[in-house]
C-alpha cells in the first residue's frame, strides 16, 4: 500500500473503525466537551474574564464626563505633567482616557469597592494592560468600554498601552493606585 496511490475501496468512511481509532475518537470528542463546558463555567464562577460593556460614543461627551469627575474627586496632581489623581467614592462610574501618548486621569482606588471603569481613546485604538493582573481591554476611539472592577489588594499598579498607537507608544504608561480606607 502507498499513500501516494489512491485507496482501494474509495468510501474509507465505510469502512469498520479500529479500535484504536475509536478510543482517540471518544477521548477527543470528551475533551471537546469539557473545554466547551468551561469556558462559561471560567466566565461566571472563575472570575478570570471580565463582563464588560461597549457603547457607541462621541468623544466630547466622555472627554467632559471625566473633566467633572476630576473637578470633583481631584486629590491632587503627579509628574512633571501635573496629571490629577482622583479618589471617587466606591460605585462610582471612574473615567480614563487615552490618547497619545498618556492615561489621563490617574486613578486612586479603594481596596474590596466596586468601581465602574468607563474606558475611550480619542484619536488611535490603544490597548488598557492593568499589570501586574494582566486585565487587558482594547480601547477603540468612538467606543466608551465599561468594566466593573473591584480591586482586591491595595498597592501600585501599571498601566500599560499594549496596542502600538505610534511613535510615543513605549511611553504610554501610567498608575492606578488601590489604597486601604
Amino acid at each position: 500500500m502507498s499513500a501516494i496511490q489512491p485507496p482501494a475501496q474509495r468510501i474509507w468512511w465505510k469502512q469498520p473503525l479500529d479500535k484504536v481509532e475509536l478510543v482517540w475518537i471518544v477521548i477527543a470528542f470528551a475533551w471537546c466537551l469539557v473545554m466547551f463546558f468551561m469556558m462559561p463555567y471560567w466566565h461566571v464562577f472563575g472570575k478570570q474574564n471580565l463582563s464588560s460593556e461597549t457603547y457607541r460614543a462621541r468623544p466630547e461627551m466622555f472627554a467632559r464626563a471625566a473633566e467633572e469627575m476630576v473637578a470633583k474627586w481631584k486629590v491632587r496632581e503627579e509628574t512633571e505633567a501635573k496629571i490629577p489623581v482622583v479618589a471617587p467614592p466606591a460605585g462610582a462610574d471612574v473615567y480614563l482616557i487615552a490618547r497619545l501618548w498618556d492615561w489621563w486621569p490617574i486613578l486612586e482606588l479603594e481596596e474590596g469597592k466596586t468601581y465602574r471603569l468607563n474606558l475611550m481613546s480619542m484619536d488611535y485604538q490603544h490597548g488598557f494592560s492593568l499589570q501586574p493582573e494582566n486585565i487587558n481591554v482594547q480601547v477603540l476611539p468612538g467606543y466608551q468600554h465599561v468594566v466593573t472592577v473591584t480591586p482586591n489588594r491595595a498597592g501600585t499598579y501599571g498601566i500599560v498601552c499594549n496596542e502600538f498607537c505610534g511613535a510615543g507608544h513605549h511611553k504610554m504608561v501610567s498608575k492606578l493606585y488601590v489604597v486601604k480606607k
